[in-house]
């Protein structure tokens, strides 16, 4: 199998948390779009103990992985084991028990790569892991996920997020990155954020939210970056089929460079659990979700209005209003397929097709233009998937009748939707 991870360079993008977007939190009340879990491992097993083989399986060898990596990857209770305390430990070491071969020649290191291939796949979801990261020049920790289709579809065509990786040199940053047809390794699309202490000292929670058209990092439960196709500088968006998971712990390669004298072995990354949560409330299970049938109305957490047709007439036009929860045909929307929000049969648009912060949103006929396509992240956001900005209540108007606009997505109350 093909290593998916070549180097980040200068298409990541800086994301530390300063104000505005970044400061968004997740709060379990706010995932309107995340339903329950559909997969999890919490490594309860005996000190000791191999992964349950029910869900992992291990990549094997000294390939480098395309990245220039210099560990062989060994399916030894030795580098990859539960630790009898709730976690999994997957350990870097120095040293070549068995004679392994690399790329190089004589192994120096060995390491773990354990993945859910042919076990679990799922699109879209919340996926989330509680890990303390290894520390040391040359090490190399990731969380991350691979397309299904990586046989038949071969990297980067069958896409790649990757939902934590650091590297030992820069001990108090995260990077979460996303690599397809056009925008993989040194130009994948990424953003990170820098820690107050290093990553290692502690547990850490590292999670992404992925639905149709938008996937949004979070550490600690913080956003600090979000992709949509409009992030792609017009390369293809191959987020919209199942991903399976993949943990391990490389040594050395062209991002994080070797080790040196400074690297400590061994180095173990400890991971408490694993967790995948279900898409709009029943996504997962390997295949795409359907679109919603009977409709639904947005609550705004703002005002606990609702998202409304004035009058209920759907002309070519009509600015949409908050109004009143009632349960009308003109408040109940379906997320469809093609990306679409509609109610009445027509959809939600951006007037005049514009895209800039203060655009206000209308409802038209459905027409196929991509201006049209808005998805509701777990963390709440109403996102317009080409302009990449919020349906956000105008003026922070709380009463029958207020506007709404896109605008800058900046987690705040007035730009946060419930299902109701």
């Amino acid at each position: 199998m093909r290593k998916a991870r070549i180097t980040l360079a200068a298409a990541v993008v800086a994301a530390t948390l300063t104000g505005g977007l970044a400061a968004a939190s997740r709060s379990d009340t706010a995932d309107a779009a995340i339903g329950g879990i559909t997969w999890q491992d919490e490594f309860n097993g005996a000190a000791g103990a191999p992964i349950d083989g029910s869900k992992w399986k291990f990549d094997i060898g000294g390939s480098g992985w395309g990245n220039n990596e210099l560990e062989y990857y060994t399916n030894s209770t030795s580098n990859v084991s539960q630790d009898g305390q709730g976690h999994l430990a997957i350990t870097a070491r120095k040293e070549n028990p068995a004679n392994y071969q690399c790329h190089y020649g004589r192994c120096e290191y060995t390491s773990g790569r354990i993945l859910t291939q042919d076990k679990f796949t799922q699109a879209y979801g919340r996926f989330e892991a509680r890990i303390k990261i290894p520390k040391g020049q040359g090490i190399w920790p990731a969380f991350w996920m691979l397309g299904s289709d990586i046989g038949s579809n071969p990297w980067p065509n069958s896409g790649e997020i990757d939902i934590m990786e650091n590297v030992g040199k820069e001990p108090n940053t995260v990077y979460g990155t996303v690599h397809g047809p056009g925008y993989s390794g040194g130009s994948s699309i990424g953003g990170h954020k820098v820690a107050g202490s290093a990553l290692g000292d502690a547990f850490h929670t590292y999670a992404v939210e992925w639905s149709p058209n938008l996937i949004v990092w979070f550490l600690d439960g913080q956003e600090y970056f979000r992709v949509t196709p409009a992030s792609l500088n017009g390369n293809r968006w191959v987020f919209d089929h199942p991903f399976f998971m993949l943990l391990n712990v490389a040594v050395g390669g062209y991002w994080p460079g070797n080790p040196d004298a400074s690297t400590v072995f061994p180095q173990t990354m400890l991971v408490d659990w694993v967790r995948v949560s279900a898409w709009n409330d029943g996504g997962g299970g390997g295949s795409t979700p359907p679109p919603s049938t009977g409709g639904t109305m947005l609550k705004s957490n703002f005002s606990g209005r609702c998202i409304d047709i004035p009058g209920g007439n759907a002309v070519d036009g009509a600015r949409l209003q908050m109004y009143d929860c009632n349960g009308s045909d003109a408040q109940k929307w379906t997320f469809q397929g093609d990306g679409t929000l509609r109610a009445k049969g027509m959809c939600m648009d951006p007037a005049g097709g514009a895209l800039s912060n203060g655009t206000p949103i209308q409802i038209v006929s459905c027409n196929g233009n991509p201006v049209q396509r808005f998805t509701l992240s777990g963390a709440g956001d109403l996102v317009n998937v080409s302009a990449n900005r919020c349906v956000d209540v105008k003026d922070w108007n709380s009463g029958n009748g207020a506007q709404l606009q896109l605008w800058d997505c900046g987690g705040t109350s007035n730009q946060k939707w419930t299902k109701a």
